[in-house]
This record gives structure tokens, C-alpha cells and sequence, in this order.
């Protein structure tokens, strides 16, 4: 059976302000052609399909068609929500669609129960675990500690327990969003930590064929049967490095993988470019760069006059300016911003509470404010679910 998997879509996204529609619906054109042309069984996506539980409307009018468009091809789809989806929202109406061959899992009390495919070999048994906040699914898994690794290994459970029960030989393909151990991370994906800890190990999968994943932006492998697709569209600067693409999987009659990676188009070209402004005006090399989307982060030790303006004359579209003076890294008028890069919310807290009283918090402190990073995370969860 070979399958289409890709995810983290999130239509409806802008790239730094420049709207990302046209771009998502050439990719979904892109991803029908390769369906129609490459003899594709089934497509897999595995959430974040909108960027946000509210989408626009135009961004759901693109999701519109392209449900339509996979219908009509006949080719079974399975879609799960992911962190930015609302649940409820993206799966209304979802037993109706399902008659059309979309199918929509977007409850965690059905991650075992499969859509099952047939082809010459036999079954296919494919489980939709839609992202799992751990504060709001804990009761439905009966778990008693609320984190990434204790409610998808409960999922899991459920479906290596219905697996079992299946004809032996029955293939399986097991969707999750999720941030998995080894996967490296990029700038645009929302922060899903609880209790200090997002990362969950590769072997909760153990016991199915393949794992599609979703949630981070890279398309990378983590084990032979267990990939990220990525995004099929850029949505940070820090993926001008990525070679965005879908991952076409072919599983055997054994149950054996075999995996092809699939291009996206590509809208605009992303650079990082670093330097002193006139440096970068005048540097010949930087002039592959100039239909690209740019990103210049300037180093002259004082801010020089009109930056935007004359670097928009050489590279046409800049999108994001930054400064990061060619100073000691003490010296006190080093900017805000550089001093909190790379830091997440709660080493920002901590360091405010130490800057403030001279001391950092205890373990005890750092626990509440873990707590209270969860807590909000997850209310934004449960009211972009509910709303």
C-alpha cells in the first residue's frame, strides 16, 4: 500500500506578514497531482491542518477544496488535529465526511479504533491519535500523571490492543502529533511542554509499521519506520535550511517500509544574511539573494540611518530586520531581545525573578512556575477547543 504523508498545513498562516494562501493552494494542487500521478492508496495528515482553533475564512475555504478535491479522486484520507487545531471544530460533521473517504480523528477515546484499508495483501489498519493535551486527557486515559509520554503511551496501549485482536498479518499506521525524542525543532512550532518535559521516546511506538508524525516543521526520519513530513511551507526563517517535502511510503505485504521523500513548491527562497549594512549592500555573493525573502541582521555598532529602506532597494523583499551590534556580550546596552534569544518562558521568568531580587528561585518556586506555564497552555487549549 503506498501512502502520502504530510502535515502541519496550517492554513490560514502568514509568513511575517505576507499571507501564505496562494503558496498553500498551490501545495494542495501539488499534493492532488501527486495522489492522481504517483499511484498514491491513501494520504496521512498529521494535524495542525489550520494555524489556530478560529481560522479565517478563507483558510477554510481552502480546507473545503481540498477535501472535496481528495474525494474526488476516490483515494482514502485520514487527518488528525493537531496543537493549533481546534478538535471539536475541525472534526464537525466528521461521520458525514467520512462516507466520502475523509476521515477525520479528532477524539482521543477513538485512537483505537482504526480506518481499515484493503489491498491485495490484506488489511491496513490506520489509528488517528489526534494531539493529546495531557492536562485535558489524562481522565480519558486514566493516567495518573499528566504528561506527553503517559498519555500517548495509553493511546498506544489502545491500539497494540485492538491490533492484536486483528487478523494476524494486519499491517498498522499509527498517526500522532507529537514532539518525539531525537526530532530537531525549528522557530515556528508552538511550545507544547508540561511539567518541564515535551519530548516523548521513538519506542512508544513500538509495535506498529509506521509512525506519522506531525508537529515539527523539518521532514526528518527518526527511525526507519518512524518520520516527520515537516510543513510543506517554510513559516520561520530558522527552516531557510529545510527542504520541504512529503514523505511517500510504500508498505509491503510484510509490513516492511520503503520511503521516498516528495518535494513542495517552493514560493520564495528564504536567506539569512549577517552583517554591517554597507557590507551587505556592496558584497557581490549576497546577490543570489535578491529575490529571496531575507532576514538581515546588521552588526554595526551604532544603528546606521534608514536600514529597511536601503536594504529593501537591494533585496526587494526583506522581511525581518534585527541588530546585534558587534559588542561584548556584557556591555549594558546590549538589546533586550539578544539577551532573551534562545530562552524559553520559564528561563525568562526565572531570570526575571533573580534579576529582581538578586537570587533565582528555589525548586520549590521553579515548580509553581511550571505549573502556571502549564496551567495557561492548556486553558488556551481547552478554550480554543470549546469556544
Amino acid at each position: 500500500m503506498r501512502l502520502l504523508h504530510t502535515s502541519d498545513w496550517h492554513l490560514g498562516r502568514a509568513f511575517h506578514r505576507v499571507s501564505m494562501l496562494g503558496a498553500q493552494a498551490e501545495f494542495i494542487g501539488h499534493l492532488v497531482t501527486t495522489v492522481r500521478e504517483r499511484g498514491v492508496d491513501a494520504v496521512v495528515v498529521s494535524g495542525d491542518v489550520y494555524d489556530r482553533a478560529v481560522p479565517p475564512l478563507a483558510a477554510v475555504e481552502l480546507f473545503d477544496d481540498a477535501l472535496h478535491r481528495l474525494a474526488d479522486l476516490g483515494v482514502p484520507t485520514v487527518m488528525i488535529s493537531g496543537n493549533h487545531d481546534s478538535a471539536r471544530r475541525l472534526g464537525v460533521g466528521a461521520g458525514l465526511i467520512d462516507r466520502a473517504g475523509i476521515h477525520l480523528r479528532t477524539e482521543p477515546a477513538a485512537s483505537g479504533t482504526p480506518v481499515v484499508l484493503r489491498d491485495a495483501h490484506g488489511e491496513v489498519a490506520l489509528y488517528g491519535l489526534p494531539y493529546l493535551e495531557p492536562a485535558l486527557v489524562k481522565d480519558e486515559f486514566a493516567v495518573e500523571k499528566a504528561a506527553h509520554e503517559t498519555v500517548l503511551a495509553a493511546a498506544m496501549d489502545r491500539v497494540r490492543a485492538d491490533l492484536a485482536a486483528r487478523p494476524t498479518g494486519t499491517r498498522s499506521v499509527v498517526l500522532a502529533h507529537a514532539f518525539v525524542a531525537g526530532g530537531q525543532a525549528s522557530e515556528s512550532e508552538r511550545d507544547i511542554t508540561v511539567g518541564g518535559v515535551a519530548v516523548v521516546p521513538a519506542g512508544v511506538f513500538d509495535g506498529v509499521d509506521y509512525a506519522a508524525l506531525g508537529h515539527l516543521h523539518g521532514c526528518q526520519t527518526i527511525t526507519e519506520r518512524v518520520r516527520y513530513s515537516g510543513s510543506p511551507l517554510p513559516y520561520s526563517f530558522s527552516e531557510a535550511e529545510h527542504r520541504k517535502s512529503m514523505w511517500l511510503v510504500d508498505l509491503d505485504a510484510d509490513g516492511s517500509v520503503t520511503a521516498e521523500r516528495v518535494d513542495c513548491p517552493v514560493p520564495r527562497p528564504l536567506a539569512r544574511i549577517r552583517g554591517r549594512l554597507e557590507d551587505l549592500l556592496a558584497d557581490p555573493a549576497l546577490a543570489r539573494h535578491q529575490e529571496a525573502w531575507v532576514e538581515a541582521t546588521l552588526t554595526d555598532p551604532v544603528r546606521p540611518a534608514d536600514p529597511m529602506a536601503r536594504l529593501t532597494e537591494r533585496f526587494p523583499h526583506t522581511l525581518h530586520l534585527a541588530f546585534d551590534p558587534d559588542r561584548a556580550p556584557d556591555e549594558p546596552d546590549v538589546s533586550y531581545a539578544r539577551r532573551l534569544a534562545g530562552r524559553g518562558d520559564q528561563q525568562i521568568a526565572e531570570d526575571f525573578v533573580a534579576h529582581v531580587r538578586g537570587a533565582g528561585p528555589d525548586a520549590g518556586e521553579r515548580a509553581v512556575l511550571r505549573e502556571a506555564f502549564d496551567a495557561v497552555r492548556t486553558d488556551e487549549t481547552r478554550h480554543g477547543a470549546t469556544r
